[in-house]
């Protein structure tokens, strides 16, 4: 995997999408197309086709790259290659696309129950040369390291984020008591022990990619070390194809706990607190739900 860091612009660039594609990949472009105010693709002299993404914060796109090298070293899931990044801008190869298929999931399964394996140093740990203050979407995330996974889950996930909905007014302060007590809980609701995982951490549908080569992709990862079963919530959340079939790979390679399904709400509760920062009351109202049946469960 290629991986240039750093070959100038900043401050502030208005560097154009093909520009920056030949900064880093070292062929000139011949054409690009905007996707949305912070995503092109470019097509490069050579027929190639890559991603050129603006970060949206200081630092994300260092995060996203680090976060993509690091699941690409387990040799496991595919992931784009990263051509390089800077302060603001990211490229990468564009995966081409193909359609969602029962044998692809399977292997995605198995694939993804082999990334968890690699694991991490601790839970909330970074990756390598990766930032303590990343990003989960367009939210702010900090790793910080922690060695008992329920203790870590709500100090440094649950519970900040039910701060921020709490300021922004999306969660009513009568409504926290809802939440803190499954934090408090915790302990007895988070199942067996497991060792740090090495997490996407951003496993929602629209980050799974099917590629035209039979194989599943993940793109704009939140990687850190976490428990595996929050990967499998996410995938859960917001629906993926065959996700049965993933499941059914998955517990080939590395079974899950007993009860896993019955903590799949435990493990929600965290997207569904960044959704309701980012996006409003109709997702606090998910996650005060999650966290009545977290409790029940």
């Amino acid at each position: 995997m290629t991986f240039r860091t750093d070959r100038t612009p900043p401050p502030g660039h208005d560097e154009e999408p093909g520009a920056t594609a030949a900064r880093f990949t070292g062929r000139p472009s011949t054409a690009e197309h905007r996707l949305s105010g912070t995503l092109a693709e470019v097509t490069l002299d050579d027929g190639r086709v890559v991603m050129v993404k603006r970060g949206e914060g200081d630092g994300a796109a260092r995060a996203e790259a680090t976060g993509l090298r690091w699941l690409a070293d387990a040799g496991t899931v595919r992931v784009p290659a990263v051509h390089g990044h800077d302060g603001q801008v990211l490229v990468t190869d564009r995966v081409p696309s193909g359609r969602p298929s029962p044998e692809a999931a399977v292997r995605f399964g198995r694939d993804l129950a082999v990334l968890h394996a690699a694991g991490a140093s601790a839970f909330g740990a970074p990756p390598p040369g990766g930032l303590e203050d990343a990003y989960i979407g367009l939210a702010p995330m900090r790793n910080v390291p922690g060695s008992d996974w329920p203790r870590w889950y709500a100090e440094h996930r649950v519970l900040p984020y039910l701060r921020r909905a709490v300021d922004a007014g999306t969660i009513r302060t009568a409504e926290t008591p809802v939440i803190e007590r499954v934090c408090a809980r915790l302990p007895e609701l988070a199942g067996p022990a497991e060792p740090p995982a090495r997490l996407h951490g951003d496993l929602w549908n629209g980050n799974v990619l099917w590629g035209a080569d039979g194989h599943v992709w993940l793109i704009d990862p939140a990687a850190h070390g976490g428990h595996r079963e929050t990967d499998l919530a996410m995938l859960h959340l917001f629906g993926c194809p065959h996700l049965d079939q993933v499941l059914d790979g998955y517990q080939q390679t590395a079974p899950l706990a007993a009860g896993w399904t019955d903590r799949i709400a435990l493990h929600q509760l965290f997207p569904l607190l960044v959704h309701a920062v980012l996006f409003g009351r109709g997702y606090a109202e998910q996650a005060l739900a999650a966290a009545r049946a977290a409790s029940a469960g």
